[in-house]
């Protein structure tokens, strides 16, 4: 098919309650879609980049840069599939959520036109998906338990707290005192160091699920010198950022479980290759989470289904971020989000809403840039 042109829209979406990891506090989400024109029809893509270079190097504005001045040109007005865009975009460094979103859009559109679905095309073996829920850090303890009660009330699988040097033997024994044998993970977004380890150590008499991404991600052997140091699995978020970087980290022993995040690793075609890859080397993976709309979370829950996906991931109901989602939003029931089925992400962009919530677009096309906002 024939990439003609790109819409890239802003939108600004509030979040239902303010979001606390150990970067900072998060009320709202700064969102940049993409819609592209091929003569096929049209795809949807996100791109799960934040407003600050905090979780990762890439932010939204930075994205919305490359896109216009470096990786949408080398698309424009060439036949191409979705599996020949990492290849196109290889000589532009870096960048893997910007480069994800545009390979989403064309994988849409592609699917579409062949009336196919992405969970079909990435080989989902399941209809829904185990859900759970990443709980944000809180003022107080009891603020804490009330949050995760009304979680686990709604039906979720897992909990998953975030923690920070302070903030976690207490709440993660306070929530095990409250509700028991319930399914427990935590995320420490790269707020330890190896001094810590003592630390972390503490955490294992709780029957922890994972300890999600402890330290910084290029400290790829004090995660193995950790693993060794710790009973509770040491799983890698943040350190992942390809296939070959996940090759490295299991053969390290650097980690036990893997987090996939399609935009943090380039695109859906290479977070399959991993699932693929820690499939053959006996290392469950489980779907992370970026506060996407309902067009990330589409194609999110459809490599949710895959066969190596074990571990309930953070696939939680549009209703856990946003009071209205750009799609039909995702429900859950009895602790699970359906897989879209409808021909490739499968969901519908509500175009109304979404004018309601956009702050800036234009359209990258034959003639150039065209702002509208």
């Amino acid at each position: 098919m024939k990439l003609e042109a790109v819409e890239l829209r802003r939108i600004k979406l509030p979040l239902v309650a303010p979001f606390e990891t150990s970067f900072g506090v998060q009320t709202e989400r700064d969102v940049l879609l993409l819609r592209a024109f091929t003569d096929a029809g049209e795809g949807w893509g996100e791109c799960v980049a934040g407003e600050e270079p905090t979780y990762s190097s890439e932010y939204v504005d930075g994205a919305q840069h490359v896109l216009i001045h470096h990786l949408l040109p080398r698309l424009l007005n060439h036949d191409l599939a979705a599996e020949d865009v990492a290849a196109r975009l290889h000589p532009v460094h870096g960048h893997n959520m910007a480069k994800a979103a545009i390979e989403m859009a064309l994988l849409d559109a592609q699917l579409r036109a062949h009336g196919q679905s992405f969970g079909q095309y990435l080989g989902a073996v399941r209809g829904e998906v185990d859900c759970g829920v990443s709980v944000g850090i809180h003022p107080t303890i009891e603020a804490l338990l009330d949050t995760v009660g009304a979680y686990l009330d709604q039906g979720y699988r897992r909990i998953k707290l975030k923690i920070k040097p302070g903030w976690d033997v207490e709440p993660v024994r306070a929530v095990r005192e409250r509700f028991g044998d319930v399914p427990l993970q935590v995320d420490a977004n790269t707020a330890y160091t190896l001094a810590d380890a003592d630390r972390l150590a503490a955490l294992d008499p709780f029957d922890l699920l994972l300890i999600e991404q402890p330290m910084r991600e290029e400290l790829m052997l004090a995660h193995a010198d950790l693993a060794r140091r710790v009973r509770t699995p040491i799983c890698l978020d943040e350190s992942i950022h390809s296939w070959q970087a996940a090759a490295d980290a299991i053969a390290a022993g650097a980690c036990k479980i893997v987090n996939v995040k399609p935009g943090r690793v380039g695109g859906y075609l290479e977070a399959r290759r991993i699932h693929d890859l820690c499939a053959e080397r006996g290392v469950p993976v489980w779907m992370g989470g970026m506060l996407e709309t309902g067009i990330g979370r589409a194609g999110n829950v459809a490599m949710a289904a895959m066969p190596n996906f074990t571990l309930p991931g953070d696939t939680s109901a549009s209703d856990r971020y946003f009071h209205r989602d750009i799609t039909e939003p995702f429900v859950l029931r009895d602790g699970r989000l359906k897989v879209p089925t409808g021909p490739g992400l499968g969901v519908t962009v509500d175009e109304d809403f979404l004018a309601s919530v956009t702050h800036w677009h234009g359209t990258l096309g034959r003639t150039g840039m065209r702002a509208a906002g």
